[in-house]
């Protein structure tokens, strides 16, 4: 049984924080070299990125040929993709734009087997990689997937409570870049704005008081570091994208001095 897959959602309940390297560009090479340097685990952003179905695949293989397991950030709505992912080896779901309770049972409908919800049999992929047969997958699944709910919205935010008490529901990712958006009304976009930090003092808060999984994207390392100080047990570090130019502005700077 690899454990490393697992495991996971145990890990993350349980902390410390463990840190993800976010995987928006299609290359799986990219994917391999940042979770070489530590990182625990993999988001590849279907969202965002520049991902295809190929590649989302690949980087789950990827991530598994690390060791590490892989999540996915699914497009809006995209639940019945979401379980396709969960059958590739994916160990977890990030959803953006969850607005409501009604949103979070509908996402967990969509990735819980019975009696949790009511997602349809066919893990292939997920049972291989995971070394499990049929009757173990069935019975691990629901205790294995993590399913996670994107607040980035007022309507989240408001919604919190709800969200958090939908049973099979695994935790909360926040989503600033959106979140910003939305409480300064289309004003700025600052992932780091006083108003931003302060929900996410409130959202550590409530989502500890719920006993789930509070999580978020971080723009850096430094993000990263105040987050799990306030009991975030999922954090991106920056992107790969990110990663990228900030090294080769960072080596250009030297050669030029």
């Amino acid at each position: 049984m690899s454990n490393h897959l697992t495991g996971f959602r145990a890990r993350l309940q349980a902390g410390p924080a463990a840190f993800a390297a976010w995987c928006g560009m299609r290359d799986p090479a990219v994917a391999e070299t940042i979770l070489k340097e530590g990182f625990d685990c993999a988001i590849l952003d279907w969202q965002h990125g520049y991902h295809d179905q190929a590649s989302v695949e690949a980087g789950i293989l990827l991530a598994q040929a690390c060791r590490k397991p892989a999540m996915v950030r699914i497009g809006v709505g995209d639940f019945a993709g979401a379980a396709r992912f969960l059958d590739w080896g994916a160990v977890g779901i990030i959803a953006p734009m969850i607005n409501s309770a009604a949103d979070a049972r509908m996402l967990v409908d969509f990735l819980r087997y019975p009696p949790l919800g009511s997602r349809s049999w066919g893990p292939t992929r997920a049972m291989g990689l995971m070394g499990l047969s049929n009757g173990e997958q069935l019975e691990r699944a629901n205790e294995t997937c993590i399913v996670i709910a994107m607040i980035e919205t007022r309507e989240g935010f408001a919604a919190l409570d709800e969200i958090l008490a939908v049973p099979g529901l695994d935790g909360v990712f926040v989503g600033p870049g959106d979140l910003s958006i939305a409480l300064t009304n289309g004003a700025a976009i600052d992932p780091l704005h006083a108003e931003v930090t302060a929900a996410v003092k409130v959202i550590a808060q409530k989502t500890s008081a719920a006993g789930k999984i509070a999580s978020a994207f971080c723009p850096d390392g430094k993000r990263a570091n105040e987050l799990a100080k306030l009991g975030y047990t999922l954090l991106s570090v920056g992107t790969d994208g990110f990663l990228l130019r900030s090294a080769a502005r960072a080596e250009l700077v030297r050669a030029k001095a």
